[in-house]
């Protein structure tokens, strides 16, 4: 007999299944995708970096593009659902801050903040209604983060998301680790961070995310503790994706030995599906850079081999030739593109199978 899939609880914000799509830049997940999956219940997410077609503008524009684009997308997403829809923004972002702002100004369900430690974000975001949900890969991370958030506003996480090595795009691990299978387990990670969640009144909701592929995944991280799951790669080919119809064939395309690691600009490491560009990086190969805009506050145009922000933009748009794709571990077992409601259905009759067995 069927378990029932029990609701994502963050605050009065009920979410059921208790999926969170994840945010994927750039351009991967706008608001087609994030309406999508928040009109099926779970958590919708519109990721705000590089929205705008910044790709030739001058630093003075670069910001004003990316609000504007961001703004449209949150507008766009509540016009198509009634449900809950977040925006992923990284700290590590030169525009970080302006896009938070535009956030709250629109009055987002939820903003979700990982790629560095977001320690300010509450002083951008009075209104206590949007939920702030830290992406963190250790315990100590989360710690900081909540004696920063209690000392300075009087506020904590409304939800965690731990976030393993298998995840796609940029991981929050040595590169030697990842690559060697030697960076935490998620399974680890869930139940030391489960112990620190538990201490407060109420308790921190633990979400499980990174290489989390079916309704086994989901239900394992649901008997382990986890409040609910945080899922990128699945959400990509499905109809709904606002992304290139290219960009979704190179998953389907990728054969296990196609997820590869590769080392970042931007001085982490990142998950990607081999092709091309990204024999030519590895093999040294490097792409004169002409910065205008300085997207990411940890690169530096004048040492960096290629702008990785142009190469996703590239990939966004079809040009797979010029760029990569990021993916999760998990990336080559994608083998057809369905409708956003059809993964749910699937994803949540697995589940509730796999929770009924002991």
């Amino acid at each position: 007999m069927k378990k029932k899939l029990p609701a994502l609880q963050i605050d009065d914000l009920t979410i059921s299944p208790p999926i969170i799509q994840g945010g994927m830049g750039v351009r991967v997940s706008r608001s087609g995708l994030a309406a999508a999956v928040a009109n099926e219940g779970c958590v919708g997410v519109i990721a705000g970096v590089g929205l705008g077609k910044f790709e030739n503008l001058p630093r003075s524009e670069f910001e004003a593009v990316n609000n504007d684009a961001l703004r449209v997308e949150i507008r766009k997403a509540k016009s198509m659902s009634k449900g809950v829809i977040g925006v992923n923004l990284m700290v590590a972002l030169s525009n970080y801050e302006p896009l938070v702002r535009t956030a709250v100004d629109e009055n987002i369900d939820l903003i979700i903040s990982g790629a560095g430690l977001p320690l300010e974000l509450p002083k951008f975001v009075e209104k206590k209604s949007i939920k702030l949900i830290p992406i963190v890969s250790s315990v100590r991370a989360l710690k900081i983060i909540c004696d920063k958030w209690k000392r300075n506003f009087n506020r904590l996480p409304d939800a965690v998301i731990v976030e393993g090595s298998k995840a796609g795009g940029h991981i929050g691990y040595d590169f030697q680790d990842v690559v060697e299978g030697k960076a935490p387990a998620l399974d680890d990670l869930i139940i030391e961070i489960l112990q620190f969640a538990k201490k407060f009144d109420p308790e921190i909701p633990v979400i499980a995310a990174g290489g989390i592929f079916d309704g086994k995944d989901i239900a394992h991280f649901l008997k382990l503790g986890a409040s609910g799951v945080q899922m990128g790669t699945r959400f990509v080919c499905t109809d709904e994706c606002d992304v290139h119809e290219n960009f979704k064939k190179a998953y389907l395309n990728a054969g296990k030995d196609d997820i590869v690691i590769i080392k970042s600009p931007v001085g982490m490491p990142g998950r990607v599906i081999k092709n091309k560009f990204v024999e030519d990086i590895k093999n040294g190969k490097t792409t004169p850079i002409a910065c205008n805009f300085r997207c990411l506050k940890t690169c530096n145009p004048k040492t960096a081999p290629y702008c990785i922000a142009k190469a996703l933009a590239n990939s966004a748009e079809g040009n797979l030739d010029e760029g990569f794709v990021f993916a999760g571990s998990n990336a080559y077992r994608c083998r057809e593109i369905v409708p956003v409601r059809k993964l749910i259905n699937e994803l949540v009759s697995e589940a509730e199978d796999y929770l009924a067995k002991p």
